[in-house]
C-alpha cells in the first residue's frame, strides 16, 4: 500500500516528488542581502533529507521591503548567490522556490537608514511601535512592478517556482485588512478594492514569469485580529487568487501581532488545518496546510482527510532534516521532533542571531559539522541522563567513541519531564523519548538506577569524563520554609506532592509560572469533555468557556522583581502571561517574602506588610548546580567536561548545545 505522503503532486507544470513542503522562514544567515555559504549548506541538508519542495526566504522586492539579513532578490547583483542556492537545493534532490515579500509597516526605520516604513495607510504598527508613511498611488503601482521584476529574477536564477507572501500582517495583507487600510482610492474601502493590490501583484508576477513558471501564494486562513480579516473574506480572497493565476495556496494563520498563539508548544499539532480545508473545498489548485505539523503521521492524516494536498513542515525540518527519509523508509521512531519552544528559531531573530535549534544543535552549523569518526576511539563516561548528558553521549558515539551513560534514576530525561508536566508542554517529554532512542541507535551503553561515585569512577577509569549531573531546586533561607505545607515546585511537577485548594507560589520565573498554570488548570474541563458537551449542546458556548478556565484552586504568584517569567523565551513569555490572566492566577510582583507561617506567608509589598493565607506554599525560587563529582575527578587527576545545569542553570537550549560541544570536543 502506497504512502500518500510520498506520492508526487503537480504545482502548475512542476511535479514535486512528495507532499512535504518546507515553507519560507527567516534564517538571518544573509549578509547585506547576499546568500551565504551557511544558508546554502543549511538548505542543501534539508534537500538531501528528502523534502519534496523547499521555499527559501523571504526575499525583499525593493529597498523598503526587507532588512539586510533577508535574502536579496531586488537587484541583479544578487543573482549569483540566488543561482548557487537554487542549484544546491535542486542537486540535493528537492524542488526549489523563493518567497518574495514586502514587509510594509512591519519593517523598522533602523533598517531603512532612518526612513519610515511604508504601508497602505499611516496606521501605527503594534509590532514595531512605528508610524508608517502612506504609499502614494504611483508608489503602489511601482511596488506591484517590483514584485513582478523580482519574480522574474527568481526564475532567471534557476528556481523551480516563486511564492508571494500575502499574509501574516505584511504589505499585501495590510492592504487587505480594514484595520490597516484606510484609503479612499481604488485600493481601499470595499473588500473588492482592498483585494485589488494583492491580486494585481499576482497577475503581474504571472505575466512576467509566464504560465510555465509555478506561482504559490501564501495567505492567511484567518488573521486572528479583532475587526480584521476573518475566514469568510479570506476565503473569498483565496478564490480570487486562483482566478488571478495562483498555481497553489499555502495557508498561514495569524498576524505577528495577533493574540492567538500560533507556533508555541501549547498549540496542538495540526490545530489550524481546518482553515486550509475550508479553502481546499472552494479551489481546484493544490492547498498546503501549515503550523505545528511536526510529525509524518499528522501530515499524512491531514492529507488523507482532505484538509490539504501538501503539509508545510518548517521547524520540524530544522529539528530533523532527515525526517522525510526516515518516514519513507518506515523508521519514524528515529525522528527528532520539534518541541515548538521557539528558543533557537524565533527568539534568536529578536537578538540578531541566526537560526539554531534546541532539538538539533547541528542546525545552522552545517558547514562546521564533520561526520567523520575519530581515528583514536576513546572510552567515554557520561554521568547524568538529562538533555545535556544524552546529547553529549550521542555526539561522542557518533564520532566513534565507546560511550557509557550513567543515570541515577530509573528513566532518562531529567528535567525534560518537569518541563513537560504542565498542560500543553508535553512535547518536551517527546524530546526525552527521541533523545533516548538516539542512544539506542548509536549503541550507547546506558546504566539506569545507578549512583555514580568515586569508587565507580576509579573502576571505570575513562579516557574522558562528561559530568551532566544537572541541578537541584534552591531551598531559600526563609523562616518557616521547613514547615510541612511547604513543597518544592519540582515535586509538584513530578507528581510527588499534591497541593491544597489555596496555593501561594514563591518565585515568578519560568518554573513558578508553569507550576501556577498547571495548578490553575486542575478542575477545568478537558478538551474531550468540552467537545462532548458542545456537540450535545449541553451548555451555552460561553458557559463552556468559563468551565474551561475556572479550576478548583486559588493560585497566587509572588515574585521579588517587578516582572514575571523573565527567563522564558520572548516567543513563549507573552502567551504564558496571557494564560496567567486567563486562568485568574493572582500575581504579586515587587514583593519580598519575609516568613512562611502555618497559615500562609508574610510579605512586604510597597512598604507594607501583608499576609496571604495558603494551604500549600510552593517554592520556585531557582535552580543551583548539583555537581559533587567534579571535585572527586580533580582529586583523581581526571579532567572532565561539565555541561548543563551542573555547570550553570540555564535553558534547555543551552544544555543541549553544551552537551553537543562536549561530545564533539573529545579528541
Amino acid at each position: 500500500m502506497s504512502d500518500i505522503l510520498f506520492e508526487p503532486i503537480k504545482i502548475g507544470e512542476l511535479e514535486v516528488k512528495n507532499r512535504i513542503f518546507m515553507p519560507a522562514m527567516h534564517m538571518s544567515m544573509c549578509h547585506n542581502f547576499m546568500v551565504s555559504d551557511q544558508l546554502i549548506a543549511f538548505y542543501a541538508e534539508r534537500a538531501r533529507g528528502g523534502t519534496g519542495m523547499i521555499t527559501v526566504g523571504y526575499a525583499g522586492v525593493d529597498s523598503l521591503s526587507a532588512n539586510t539579513a533577508h535574502i536579496g532578490a531586488h537587484s541583479d547583483e544578487f543573482l549569483p548567490g540566488l543561482t548557487r542556492l537554487a542549484t544546491a537545493i535542486k542537486v540535493s534532490g528537492a524542488s526549489s522556490s523563493v518567497q518574495i515579500n514586502h514587509a510594509g509597516r512591519y519593517n523598522y526605520s533602523f533598517f531603512l537608514e532612518g526612513k519610515p516604513p511604508v504601508a497602505p495607510s499611516a496606521v501605527r504598527s503594534r509590532l514595531t511601535g512605528e508610524l508608517p508613511r502612506e504609499l502614494k498611488r504611483d508608489e503602489v503601482k511601482a511596488t506591484i512592478n517590483s514584485f513582478a521584476e523580482t519574480a522574474l529574477r527568481v526564475k532567471r536564477a534557476g528556481f523551480d517556482a516563486v511564492e508571494v507572501l500575502a499574509g501574516t500582517g505584511y504589505l499585501i495583507s495590510e492592504f487587505l485588512s480594514p484595520l490597516t487600510n484606510l484609503r479612499t482610492d481604488e485600493y481601499g474601502g470595499s473588500l473588492e478594492n482592498r483585494m485589488r493590490f494583492g491580486l494585481e501583484v499576482v497577475k503581474a508576477v504571472k505575466e512576467a514569469t509566464g504560465n510555465d513558471f509555478p506561482l504559490v501564494v501564501r495567505t492567511n486562513g484567518n488573521d486572528f485580529m479583532p475587526d480584521g480579516i476573518g475566514r469568510e473574506d479570506l476565503l473569498a480572497f483565496s478564490v480570487a487568487l486562483e482566478a488571478a493565476g495562483a498555481d497553489a495556496l499555502s495557508i498561514n494563520v495569524g498576524w505577528h501581532e495577533a493574540s492567538v498563539p500560533q507556533i508555541i508548544t501549547k498549540v496542538p499539532r495540526g490545530a489550524f488545518a481546518y482553515l486550509s480545508r475550508a479553502i481546499k473545498e472552494n479551489v481546484s489548485i493544490p492547498v498546503i496546510a501549515g503550523h505545528r505539523i511536526n510529525d509524518p503521521e499528522t501530515a499524512r492524516k491531514l492529507i488523507v482527510d482532505d484538509f490539504c494536498d501538501m503539509a508545510a513542515m518548517g521547524r520540524a525540518l530544522i529539528a530533523d532534516p532527515d525526517l522525510p527519509n526516515k518516514a519513507q523508509s518506515q523508521h519514524e521512531e528515529k525522528i527528532v521532533h520539534c518541541v515548538a519552544c521557539a528558543q533557537g528559531c524565533f527568539d534568536h531573530l529578536f537578538v540578531g542571531k541566526h537560526v539554531e535549534c534546541l532539538c538539533n544543535p547541528k542546525a545552522g552549523h552545517e558547514l562546521e559539522i564533520s561526520g567523520g569518526k575519530s581515528i583514536k576511539p576513546l572510552k567515554v563516561v557520561v554521568v547524568g541522563g538529562g538533555a545535556a548528558g544524552m546529547v553529549a553521549a550521542a555526539t561522542a558515539a557518533e564520532h566513534g567513541h565507546d560511550v557509557t551513560l550513567y543515570e541515577k534514576n530509573m528513566q532518562l530525561g531529567g528535567q525534560l519531564f518537569l518541563a513537560g508536566a504542565p498542560p500543553g508542554r508535553e512535547e518536551f517529554i517527546v524530546l526525552a523519548e527521541d533523545l533516548s532512542q538516539q542512544l539506542v541507535e548509536l549503541n550507547v551503553k546506558v546504566v539506569l538506577n545507578q549512583t555514580f561515585d568515586a569508587e565507580l569512577l576509579q573502576s571505570e577509569n575513562p579516557d574522558r569524563l562528561i559530568l551532566a549531573t544537572g541541578g537541584e531546586p534552591i531551598a531559600p533561607p526563609i523562616p518557616g520554609a521547613e514547615l510541612p505545607h511547604v513543597v518544592q515546585a519540582w515535586d509538584l511537577l513530578a507528581k510527588k506532592q499534591v497541593a491544597g485548594k489555596r496555593v501561594v507560589i514563591v518565585g515568578g520565573g519560568a518554573v513558578g509560572v508553569e507550576t501556577a498554570l498547571m495548578l490553575a488548570e486542575e478542575g477545568t474541563l478537558s478538551g474531550e469533555e468540552l467537545k462532548f458537551l458542545l456537540l450535545n449542546r449541553a451548555e451555552k458556548p460561553e458557559d463552556l468557556y468559563s468551565l474551561a478556565i475556572k479550576g478548583s484552586k486559588q493560585v497566587t504568584l509572588v515574585e521579588m522583581i517587578d516582572k514575571l517569567g523573565t527567563n522564558f523565551g520572548k516567543s513563549t513569555r507573552w502567551a504564558m502571561l496571557q494564560d496567567v490572566k486567563r486562568y485568574a492566577v493572582t500575581t504579586r510582583t515587587a514583593a519580598k517574602v519575609l516568613e512562611i507561617t502555618k497559615r500562609g506567608l508574610r510579605m512586604e509589598c510597597d512598604g507594607k506588610i501583608e499576609e496571604l493565607e495558603a494551604d500549600t506554599v510552593v517554592l520556585a525560587v531557582g535552580t543551583q548546580p548539583y555537581n559533587p563529582l567534579q571535585v572527586v575527578a580533580k582529586e583523581l587527576g581526571m579532567s572532565c567536561h561539565v555541561v548543563g545545569d551542573a555547570l550553570k542553570p540555564a535553558m534547555v537550549f543551552d544544555a543541549v548545545h553544551q552537551g553537543f560541544a562536549a561530545g564533539k570536543a573529545l579528541e
